[in-house]
């Protein structure tokens, strides 16, 4: 993306460092990055981090209109809507393909969004490891609107502990320490202090939850979510009878609330009109088969990591689709092989924004980045097997 520094970059990398770099990244907890980590970081001029917030701030635009709950109160599936609903999501994240447009000029497009957590915690983890193995330019930082690392983590607790002590406040997962993600939640507990409970530990009483602390039994007054509800019903039976008591009216804040999942997601982009959007329209609202199917992806409201993502539409796709309502039509992007390597095999890069929302605050703010490096058809694990300089990574935005 910045061709000196890409250059400058590359020359001076070796196998070595990197093991180095592996090797602190794994030194924090042992064990708890099961995912690829990339080679290099994607450095992001000032040019292209504009463009991408422009797109992100048109869509708070929508997601803040007085009329969004009304429009988007179909997006929570039947079955799955929770209680004490509050009017926003305190976290946000955009995902941005690095695309090339038709004259073949560097753009971002928006691939998804979500109303839910990522790797806020993590994130200030690899940062500081990558500064220290490699040279990462003093004008670009991987924080956004002026922050930096002890401003972004005050946020972060802020944001996640609201008024409460952090024993009051709970990250709530389905088996935490067997998720991909759980080298996230142990970072998130080591900045913030708040524990990382199961949903088979949570104990109730009445309207009000529990769980165990050193042979005490200590009161949650505020959830940390990171569960995905409707993957409730994919667990053995015994989980998803424990995870009933979500759905009652508890004495308990969320953080963010399980139904901005589906609010902020998918369900919102045929609501989005900006030049970094591709168009979207929900299958129910598709008046005709447009001929040039070559050109879209179809694409599972309800759907995580690409699966149910179909690139090559044919019409007997679209015709087969029983739940038109809960699947979208979407205009395909293509990625650009931007990201030169060693191997002279370009990698594609995809990009999360991070917002927080803080209470009493009129918008969410852009605060951290993650980025996925990929050389296979699509973003993903699963895409990108036996590959090198692929995985997850950030950007180093110029400042």
């Amino acid at each position: 993306m910045v061709p000196s520094i890409r250059q400058q970059y590359n020359q001076a990398f070796t196998e070595t460092t990197y093991q180095q770099y592996l090797n602190e990244l794994n030194s924090l907890h042992p064990g708890a990055i099961e995912f690829r980590v990339a080679e290099t970081p994607v450095f992001i001029d000032r040019s292209f981090k504009e463009k991408i917030l422009s797109a992100c701030e048109s869509i708070v635009d929508v997601i803040t209109q007085p009329d969004f709950p009304a429009r988007s109160a179909h997006a929570i599936p039947t079955g799955l809507h929770v209680p004490n609903e509050p009017s926003f999501s305190q976290f946000i994240a955009f995902d941005f393909g690095i695309c090339e447009n038709e004259s073949g000029d560097l753009e971002p497009q928006l691939i998804e969004m979500q109303g839910f957590p990522t790797l806020f915690g993590y994130q200030v983890w690899q940062d500081d490891c990558c500064r220290r193995h490699f040279h990462i330019p003093d004008q670009y930082s991987t924080y956004l609107n002026g922050l930096t690392r002890d401003t972004y983590l005050q946020l972060l607790r802020e944001v996640i502990l609201g008024k409460h002590a952090p024993e009051e406040v709970i990250l709530l997962e389905i088996l935490p320490h067997q998720q991909k993600t759980r080298i996230d939640f142990y970072c998130t507990a080591d900045y913030t202090g708040i524990p990382i409970v199961c949903l088979t530990e949570l104990q109730q009483e009445g309207r009000r939850l529990f769980y165990e602390k050193d042979g005490k039994k200590m009161p949650v007054k505020r959830i940390y979510n990171r569960i995905i509800f409707d993957e409730l019903q994919q667990q053995s039976a015994e989980i998803q009878e424990k995870g009933k008591l979500l759905f009652q009216d508890l004495d308990v804040e969320w953080v963010p609330h399980p139904n901005w999942f589906y609010r902020i997601s998918k369900h919102s982009l045929p609501f989005i009109q900006h030049p970094y959007v591709p168009p979207a329209t929900f299958l129910s609202d598709l008046h005709s088969i447009p001929a040039n199917l070559e050109d879209y992806v179809l694409k599972p409201l309800f759907s995580f990591a690409g699966q149910g993502v179909v690139i090559d539409v044919t019409q007997a796709d679209i015709e087969g689709v029983k739940d038109r309502e809960n699947w979208i039509l979407q205009r395909k992007v293509k990625y650009a092989n931007v990201i030169q390597t060693p191997d002279n095999d370009a990698a594609k890069a995809e990009i999360r924004i991070f917002y927080f929302w803080k209470d009493g605050t009129a918008r969410p703010i852009p605060v951290n980045n993650l980025a996925r490096l990929s050389k296979g058809k699509m973003i993903g694990v699963r895409y990108n097997k036996d590959k090198t300089w692929v995985g997850g990574s950030l950007v180093y935005f110029e400042q």
